[in-house]
C-alpha cells in the first residue's frame, strides 16, 4: 500500500508542473498586463513603466514564468493588484471559507446520495424507489442558480428559517454568542449554500449508487450469502455495499473540482466570502497573479481528488493493491 501511494503521489508532480505551465501561458495570451488598469489620460507613462519594471512585467515571458514557478513552490504567488496585497494573504483568508462550503456539500452528497441509492435499489419498483427516482431527476436537471434563488425566497425571506447571506451573523451579535451558539449560527448560515451547491450532485450519486447496487445484488455470491442464512442487513452492508461502492468512488475525484468551480455561483448568490467571488473579481480586474493562483489551486484539487479516489479504490478492493505490487 505504501509503495502504491508513493508511486501515485510521484506521478502527480509532472502533471502539476504541466498544468502550471499551461495556466501561465494561457493567462498571458491576453493583451496588456495588470498595470493597464491604472492607465488614464493623466497618468505619466513613466510611472506605468516603473510599475512594470518593479513587478517584472517588462521581462521576457519565459523569465517571468520561471520566476512565478519558483515562487509558487514557496507559496509566493505574487502581488494582487485588485486587493493591493500579496496573493497568498488573499488565499489564506478566502480559501478556508470555500473549503468549508465544499466539504459540507461533499458530506451531503455522499451520505444522503449513497443512502438514497441503496434504499432505492433494495426497494426496487416500490413507492420509495419511484419517489427517489423522481426527485433525483428533478434536482439533477434543475439549474443551480434558480434553485439557490428559490431557497433564499422560501426559507429565508418567507419562512425566516435560515439567514440569507454571509458566514455568520453581524459581528456585534456574533461576538456575544457562546461557543455552542456560534456553532449553531455558522451551521444555519452554511445550510442553504451547501444544499444549493450539492443537491444536483447528490441526485447523481443516488442514481449511480442505485445502478451499482442493482448489479451487485444479482451476483451469485450475494445469493450464496443469503443461502448461508445471513440477515438481509448483513448481506447488503457487508457484501453488496462494499463492492457497489467502487464505481461511486470515481465521482469523488470528479466532484471535488466541480464543487470548487460551482462555489463561484453559490458564493455570489449567498454573499459567501470565498474564493469563488475572488476569482470572478480577479477576472474582471485582470489580476493575473490571483487568476493563476486560483486556477492552479482548482487544478490541484482535480489531481488530489483523483489521487484520493485511487487510494480509496485500493483500500476497498485489495486486488488493486496486489496487482500494483506485482508490477515491476
Amino acid at each position: 500500500m505504501t509503495t502504491y501511494l508513493i508511486r501515485r503521489v510521484a506521478g502527480t508532480i509532472p502533471l502539476l508542473l504541466g498544468i502550471s505551465t499551461l495556466i501561465f501561458f494561457v493567462v498571458h495570451l491576453a493583451p496588456g498586463d495588470p498595470t493597464s488598469l491604472y492607465w488614464s489620460e493623466d497618468t505619466d507613462p513613466e510611472v506605468l513603466r516603473l510599475m512594470q519594471h518593479n513587478f517584472g512585467f517588462d521581462r521576457p515571458l519565459p523569465e517571468q514564468y520561471f520566476r512565478w514557478l519558483a515562487g509558487s513552490f514557496r507559496g509566493e504567488f505574487g502581488y494582487s493588484f485588485g486587493h493591493h496585497r500579496p496573493v497568498k494573504d488573499v488565499i489564506r483568508e478566502t480559501l478556508p471559507n470555500t473549503l468549508i462550503l465544499s466539504a459540507a456539500a461533499m458530506v451531503l452528497i455522499f451520505t444522503i446520495g449513497i443512502a438514497a441509492g441503496i434504499v432505492s435499489a433494495v426497494r426496487q419498483h416500490s413507492f420509495i424507489d419511484h419517489a427517489v427516482t423522481l426527485l433525483s431527476f428533478f434536482f439533477y436537471s434543475m439549474p443551480g442558480f434558480w434553485f439557490g434563488l428559490m431557497m433564499l425566497l422560501i426559507f429565508s425571506y418567507h419562512l425566516h428559517w435560515f439567514p440569507a447571506s454571509h458566514m455568520t451573523s453581524l459581528p456585534f451579535r456574533y461576538d456575544q454568542f457562546s461557543f455552542w451558539e456560534k456553532g449553531v449560527d455558522r451551521a444555519r448560515h452554511l445550510a442553504l449554500p451547501a444544499l444549493t451547491l450539492g443537491l444536483g450532485a447528490m441526485a447523481a450519486v443516488s442514481r449511480y449508487t442505485r445502478t451499482s447496487m442493482l448489479e451487485v445484488i444479482r451476483m451469485d455470491y450475494i445469493r450464496t450469502a443469503r443461502a448461508k442464512g445471513l440477515s438481509e442487513r448483513e448481506v447488503i452492508v457487508r457484501h453488496a455495499f462494499r463492492n457497489a461502492l467502487l464505481p461511486v468512488i470515481t465521482l469523488f475525484g470528479l466532484y471535488l473540482p466541480f464543487l470548487f468551480g460551482g462555489a463561484v455561483l453559490v458564493e455570489t448568490i449567498f454573499a459567501w466570502p470565498g474564493m469563488g467571488r475572488v476569482a470572478v473579481n480577479a477576472i474582471f480586474q485582470r489580476d493575473y497573479p490571483l487568476i493563476m493562483a486560483v486556477t492552479f489551486l482548482s487544478a490541484a484539487l482535480v489531481v488530489a481528488g483523483n489521487l484520493i479516489a485511487d487510494v480509496a479504490y485500493s483500500w476497498i478492493d485489495p486486488r488493486i493493491r496486489r496487482g500494483e505490487g506485482r508490477e515491476p
